[in-house]
This record gives structure tokens, C-alpha cells and sequence, in this order.
């Protein structure tokens, strides 16, 4: 089975999952810079979860320019992955509507952690499917930056039980980690051109 209607499905599913976002955002009342205050949280909630969102479908982009094809166990992993980032809008509302107070961080880190599980179960069948000397697996190698994400996270939800703004900023950490751009896949299609 082709790999297009995934990609295409995929994308569509994302770029509708920010449109939900951004719809949620409420302007604010008045005219000045400080009537941003109160509504801040929500914005900064919304920035975050923004580059979640955008870093799952850059990842999710390059990760499909090395798979030859899709198997049913992968459209349901996919479908799985896409799940989890569906939750994403509600849980960045209620952390932000709450100012970062710790139950919601902490079930926005759960929605997080498991968006990267399921990430990680997508690229385990999709190895499975395209064997160990693939250039997926030359590429995914032993994925050390995926499995010191898992590790972040279960720490930010830990921590975010006693301070919200601590919690928050374990996951802000992660996004950081992966804005810096990985270029395993890149350098596996440049060096099976």
C-alpha cells in the first residue's frame, strides 16, 4: 500500500487541529498592551502547543520521505498518533484558562507523553515493516533524543504535581530540544541519492 492518502490524511488532520486552536484564542476586551494580561496564559499555551503541533508534522513529514510503504498495523498507529494530538486544543484551553495550574499541566504532559508514545509505536512498526537495514533504520538509529523526550516528560508531569509553572517548563524544554532541526533522515536520503 502507497504512503500518499496517510500523508495526505495526516496533514489535513494537523492543519485542522491548529485551525481548532486558534479559534479558541478570545480577544481581549480592551485597546492597551495591558489588556493582554489576562489573556496571556491562553496565548502562551497556544504558542507552545503550536510548535508541538508543527515539530509532529515536520517529524512526521521527514519520517514518511524514507518509508516505501504502509501496512494496516501502520494506518492504525498513525490513526493512534493522530488521536493524541486531537486532545492537544482542549488540554492547551484548560492549562491556559487555569494560568498553568498543576492538574491541567500535568494532564497536558499525560496528552504529550502520550502523543511521543505513539509516535514511537508508529516508527516501531514502521521499522518492523521496512527491516534493519533500511534507510529508516539507518536514520532512526537508537533514537536517544526520542527516549530522553519520554523521560522529560514523565519528569514535567511529576514535577508539575507540586508547581504547574515547573511542569511547563520541562515540556518547553522538550519543544526546544526539538526545534533544533535533525537531519538523520536528510542525510540518509542525500546519501542513498
Amino acid at each position: 500500500m502507497g504512503k500518499g492518502r496517510l500523508e495526505a490524511f495526516s496533514d489535513g488532520v494537523i492543519a485542522i487541529i491548529i485551525t481548532i486552536m486558534v479559534l479558541e484564542l478570545k480577544v481581549p476586551a480592551g485597546h492597551d498592551l495591558a489588556d493582554l494580561g489576562p489573556v496571556l496564559p491562553v496565548l502562551l499555551s497556544y504558542v507552545l502547543s503550536f510548535i508541538y503541533l508543527g515539530t509532529y508534522w515536520n517529524n512526521h513529514h521527514h519520517l514518511l520521505q524514507v518509508v516505501h510503504k504502509v501496512s494496516g498495523a501502520t494506518l492504525w498507529a498513525n490513526l493512534h498518533l493522530l488521536f493524541w494530538l486531537s486532545l492537544i486544543p482542549f488540554t492547551t484551553a484548560w492549562m491556559g484558562e487555569s494560568h498553568f495550574s498543576e492538574m491541567p499541566v500535568m494532564v497536558y504532559g499525560g496528552v504529550l507523553l502520550m502523543c511521543a508514545i505513539a509516535y514511537t509505536i508508529l516508527v516501531k512498526i514502521l521499522l518492523r515493516n521496512h527491516g534493519e537495514d533500511s534507510h529508516l533504520a539507518k536514520a532512526i538509529g537508537d533514537d536517544r533524543k526520542g527516549k530522553f523526550s519520554l523521560v522529560m516528560y514523565i519528569a514535567g508531569i511529576l514535577l508539575a504535581y507540586s508547581n504547574g509553572w515547573v511542569g511547563l517548563a520541562m515540556f518547553a524544554g522538550v519543544a526546544v530540544l526539538w526545534l533544533i532541526p535533525d537531519r538523520r533522515i536528510e542525510k540518509q536520503l542525500s546519501d542513498g541519492a
